[in-house]
This record gives C-alpha cells, structure tokens and sequence, in this order.
C-alpha cells in the first residue's frame, strides 16, 4: 500500500489543512494533517511489515483516499492504470473531431506569425476547393460509418477560415446532412481573427451546428493594432469587437490573445474593457497565452519565420544542459467559443505573468482555464484528425503542411511514407521519458510540436512542470474558496 505517484499537494495558506488531487483520477480534497501524515507514513509502514497496523478511524480514511486513487497497492499498478488512461484516450470512439484548415491564406500580417512574409505566402497559400472539400465530406461519413461516434466535432480552422466562406457554408450544410442522416450529433466552431465575423456569417451558420467561435484580441486597443494589422497596417480592434458585440448574442464567444514583453502590461486594460462591455457576461472564455519564440529548425525561405522579432518572452529551460524551447504551437488555436479547456490553451509555457493574467481574468468574473487540466491532446487521440485545403491528413494542425508528417489522405491510397507517420503517431508518448512526474496525465509529455521543432524529437518532453505547479497553487485556492462554502464535503 503506497501514496499514488501521481499524487500532487499545496498547503493551504493561513490553515494547516492540505489541498490533495490526483491527476490521474481527478480527485481533489481538502485533508487535514492527520490525512496527510498518514499517507506520508504508508511506504515506511508497508517497508517496515506494519502496514496492517491501522485503527478503525485510520483505515477508514485509507478507504476513501484508495476508492479516490491517493493511495495504490504498489507504483506497478499506477504505471498500468497510466496505460490503461492513455490507451482508452487513444481508442475513445464517442466523438470524432476534425479540423479543417480550409485556407492558409490571412487578411492580417501579425509580427509573430509563423507564416513569415505575408505578402509571398497569401499568394501562394493554397485554398481549398470545392471539390476538394466534397471529398472532405465524403471522408467524413466514411469515418462516422467506421467509427459510429455519438458526435461530430468540426473546427474551421486556417490561416483565416472565413476567407474561403463558399467552402465554409458548403461543408456545414452537408456535414450537417451527414450527420443527421446517421443520428450524429454535429457541433461547429470557428477559430477567426474576427474580422469576418458579422452575424450574416453566423446565422447562415447556426442551423447546421454552430456552437461558438473562438476570436484573438492581442491586449487594449493600441497594443493589438499596433500586434494585428491588417496587411495594409490599418488596424482591426474596432472592428472585431463590432462583430463581437453583434454575434455574442448568437453563438457563445471566448476571447483568446497572445502576449510577449511588448503587449503583456496591455491586458488588464482589455480585460477592464471587455468588463465594462454589455457582452461581456455572454463571453464563454478568456484566456491569454505567450508568444513563444526562440530557435527554428532550418526551413525553406518560403516557410521560414521571420528573424529580428522583438519582445520574445524565453521559455523555461527544461533539458538537462539548460537547452530551452522555443516552441511554436499555433498561436490562436484553443477552444473555440467553449466553457471547457482545450489543450492547446494551456500547452505553452505559463511564467509569472501568465499567472498574473490568469488571475486577473477571474477577478473579472470571465470564465478562464485553471492552467492545470492542459491535456492529453488531441494528437493522443485516434480519432482526431486535421485536413489540410489539399485533402491531407494530419494528426494536429501544428503540422499542417510538413509533408514528412502527413499520415494519409482524403481520397487517396496511404502511402509508405505517410503510413509511417501514422504509426509514428499512433505511438506516440512522450510522457513515457517523464519518470515519476505526477502531472503526467494532465500534461501527457507537452506540446508535441513543440517537442518535434525546438526539440528535434517527437518523444522527448516539452515539460512545463513550473507552470503546472504555479496553476496548482490557483487551482487548491479555489477548491478552498470552494469547500468553505460546502464544509460537509470538505475531506474523508
């Protein structure tokens, strides 16, 4: 009888009791000390040959933290249920999620963004044709009838999704017909910069499944037209929260932003606004994240990113010579118009100042992710597909164009080398060089693309284990907020 591995704890302050959770189960308590020295006592005990020598009211409480998964017969049957976790995760059959990148084409030039010089890459950037996107369809209901899902989760994603609308509306109306015919739930959501957002979008959109949409405003109105442009340099605040307040009442809305050191002092003063906006309470979410920055792997010039970007927040040094990661996950993808978190949300670093703004979020009453729940991805997940406008699969948007990493196609034969990448993914498992680390299943190893550009390997672990014990810190504050209010359920 052992403490779980994956047991995580934060005294609380200015009481002696302990906010205990297991990231595997979920189970979050309030103990007080005698709970807590008794599952600091267990291994002594059981190393000891004494570990039956408990009173009634100790075996009691040992009961309960086993039933919540505190306390395991041995660290062996911890590693197999952290198997059993991911392998269910891997196989889940409930929904199937597929996000369509129906254009790499964008109406802004943002400094940070991947895509480099705006101009030659809107040129070249493909876009998604009708007929590729019949086909799109066509893969869609193959799928459903292979993997009978109680649900269908769409995400337009892109460059700018609401650039190609003629797509757009094709592909709702006869995923929607799809789906229904086959008694599947279909639900919608956007990731947009907004600036196409009008209700005229929205309501040719509801009847078929939207759900919500997820728009990026980079702080207060100066610091995001001074980070998000359009590509004429006209800036795009006013706008976007024109459509904002138009549509919120339409179709759930969360509000995302990327910060670095030149816009970071901005986002209170956008959140005071957002506040003071009469859409405001209708907001699904808010959440901020940094732009990462840092060394690139060495790519074509049509693909490479931008040299000379100021500003970069550094990401925590997790490799054992202090190498750091640079990272570059997609900078708007998230959740789209959600109350629950997506991993993607929450998979960059979280220094200081992400703590910072997460909890000046809540003190504004916005709903926002707790920086603790991160994961696993969608990438863990067999079910989970991204298509490129080309009809290309891939397993996250991340690697959208990587030709190396695309694991099929719509209408086409799999291919020697993209049935490799499939099987590259189908195995993937970072966390499996994570060690003991009790946040392995809520973080799964990090950021995949993360690993795969900064790192050079998809197996080696983006750890952001700082980040995740400052959010802990938030997370057990809340729980005892909480529980004061419920004090029956406050600890076995």
């Amino acid at each position: 009888m052992q403490p779980s591995i994956f047991n995580v704890r934060v005294p609380l302050r200015d009481q002696s009791d302990v906010f205990l959770m297991n990231t595997l189960t979920d189970a979050q308590i309030i103990a007080p000390p005698e709970v807590v020295s008794l599952l600091d006592s267990l291994a002594a005990r059981t190393r000891a040959g004494v570990g039956d020598a408990f009173d009634p009211e100790e075996r009691e409480a040992l009961a309960t933290l086993t039933e919540l998964g505190f306390v395991v017969d041995s660290h062996d049957d911890d590693r197999q249920a952290l198997d059993a976790y991911f392998d269910t995760i891997r196989h889940d059959s409930s929904q199937l999620r597929l996000t369509v990148l129906t254009t790499l084409q964008c109406n802004f030039a943002c400094g940070y963004c991947f895509q480099g010089d705006h101009d030659d890459h809107n040129r070249h950037a493909h876009k998604m044709s009708l007929e590729t996107a019949a086909q799109v369809v066509a893969h869609a209901a193959r799928q459903m009838d292979a993997v009978r899902p109680e649900r269908l989760s769409i995400t337009f994603f892109g460059g700018e999704p609401l650039l190609n609308l003629p797509v757009v509306y094709y592909l709702a109306e006869h995923f929607h017909a799809e789906a229904t015919a086959r008694g599947v739930r279909l639900s919608l959501s956007i990731i947009t910069n907004g600036l196409l957002l009008t209700p005229e979008v929205v309501d040719r959109l509801l009847p078929f499944g939207l759900t919500g949409a997820k728009v990026t405003l980079d702080g207060d109105k100066a610091a995001h037209d001074r980070k998000r442009p359009l590509r004429g340099g006209q800036g795009t605040f006013d706008k976007i929260v024109a459509n904002v307040r138009a549509v919120a009442g339409k179709v759930a809305i969360s509000i995302g932003g990327n910060f670095d050191a030149d816009n970071a002092d901005s986002y209170p003063a956008l959140l005071d606004f957002l506040a003071e906006q009469e859409f405001g309470p209708k907001l699904a979410k808010v959440n901020f994240k940094p732009v990462m920055g840092g060394a690139a792997p060495a790519t074509p010039p049509s693909t490479a990113r931008p040299s000379g970007i100021n500003g970069i927040i550094p990401l925590t040094a997790v490799a054992a010579d202090g190498a750091p990661l640079g990272g570059t996950c997609m900078t708007v993808a998230g959740a789209g118009g959600t109350k629950a978190a997506s991993a993607c949300d929450t998979c960059h670093f979280v220094d200081e100042t992400m703590g910072f703004l997460r909890e000046e979020t809540k003190k504004r009453g916005f709903p926002t992710v707790d920086g603790v729940h991160m994961g696993p991805c969608e990438i863990h997940r067999k079910h989970a597909q991204t298509i490129g406008p080309d009809g290309a699969l891939y397993a996250c948007p991340g690697f959208t164009g990587e030709a190396t990493f695309a694991t099929g196609h719509i209408a086409a034969a799999q291919t020697p080398l993209q049935a490799k990448a499939a099987d590259r993914f189908d195995r993937i498992g970072a966390w499996r060089n994570c060690g003991d680390c009790s946040f392995i299943p809520v973080c799964a190893g990090g950021c995949s693309v993360a690993s795969h550009t900064e790192l050079g390997d998809l197996d080696t672990p983006a750890c952001h284990r700082p980040s995740l014990e400052s959010a802990l810190v938030s997370l057990a504050a809340d729980a005892a907020a909480s529980l004061a209010q419920a004090p029956e359920d406050r600890h076995p």
